[in-house]
């Protein structure tokens, strides 16, 4: 005959035994199906498979939170315009930083994928001096273009290969765009920005373009020939002249910017600017810029490298 106390505790750990193992097995289910819904939600991204075959979940919810407000920014089909960009790629920046969305070909420019960078705020990739730069094209002030230059993070060398973050270099980004307003599911904005890396002088590679090299001052200390095509000035004419003294007044806060740019960030491009030709009126230029240290290396004494594009408007 068993022992009362001797079958309390028996049944006791009977009953132990057997909610353990309803427990375990709630808690398989539960992740099973938990599995099953992060599964579901990873193959709703537009993402290739190989991608997404990679993503663990804190990633797929980052991910999905940033698609979930980029459509809601982005209504229709009018997201597939800001793709067709031909140079750079597209990034989407809330008001708060946060890096919405980049198009899939980041990782040719900076060597970070787009679901590394997708969901993280634009403050850890960017360099601290231009922090400044950033917040102040953040706020939806108004609907003026946006043009500004930034430093940011990238693991692609020299030779093209990816290296690990921690080894990053810094790339110059030309960034343009506009402010965009959302009034759902909260009021909120965002930046629309394409990001071309500098500099884009391959671009400028074509008949109607010369190439100059200036002190840090502005001031042209060589020329080629084709300038004088172009302007009408022989590239003697123009040593020693500073590139303010043929800028149209007007034009001199773009000039200004696109030289200051120069001084931080070490490249730059100028937009439009109208510059003296020779026999009267002016030409419409715009120049990709980076400044090459000096033989010697002796700071601060670099050259600079100005290619110039002959734009199509002339004015009297």
């Amino acid at each position: 005959v068993c022992c009362p106390s001797v079958c309390s505790d028996s049944n006791k750990m009977k009953k132990e035994k057997k909610a353990k193992a309803i427990s375990r097995e709630a808690a398989r289910k539960r992740r099973r199906v938990e599995s099953e819904v992060f599964g579901d939600l990873c193959r709703l991204l537009p993402l290739r498979a190989s991608v997404r075959d990679h993503l663990d979940k804190p990633s797929v919810i980052r991910l999905a939170l940033c698609y979930i407000r980029l459509k809601a920014l982005l209504q229709g089909d009018e997201s597939e315009v800001y793709l067709t960009i031909l140079e750079g790629f597209v990034m989407v920046v809330s008001s708060e930083g946060d890096m919405m969305f980049l198009s899939d070909n980041v990782s040719r420019y900076l060597g970070l994928t787009q679901t590394e960078l997708m969901g993280h705020n634009v403050f850890d990739f960017i360099h601290p001096c231009d922090h400044e730069e950033i917040r102040s094209n953040l706020p939806f002030w108004s609907d003026a273009k946006r043009d500004f230059v930034v430093r940011i993070k990238s693991t692609l060398t020299f030779r093209g290969r990816s290296t690990n973050l921690k080894s990053a270099t810094w790339k110059v980004l030309q960034c343009q765009g506009r402010a965009r307003a959302c009034a759902s599911p909260s009021p909120s904005s965002c930046l629309l920005l394409t990001c071309r890396p500098l500099p884009l002088s391959h671009t400028l590679l074509c008949a109607r373009t010369f190439g100059s090299q200036h002190n840090m001052d502005m001031r042209f200390t060589q020329c080629d020939h084709r300038v004088s095509s172009i302007l009408g000035y022989t590239p003697r004419e123009l040593v020693g002249r500073s590139i303010y003294e043929l800028c149209h007044t007007l034009d001199t806060i773009c000039l200004t910017k696109y030289h200051i740019n120069l001084y931080s960030k070490s490249q730059s491009v100028s937009g439009h600017y109208r510059m003296l030709v020779r026999g009267g009126g002016y030409v419409w230029v715009e120049s990709h810029s980076a400044v090459v240290p000096a033989a010697r290396g002796k700071y601060p004494s670099p050259w600079q490298t100005i290619l110039t594009q002959n734009g199509a408007l002339f004015t009297n």
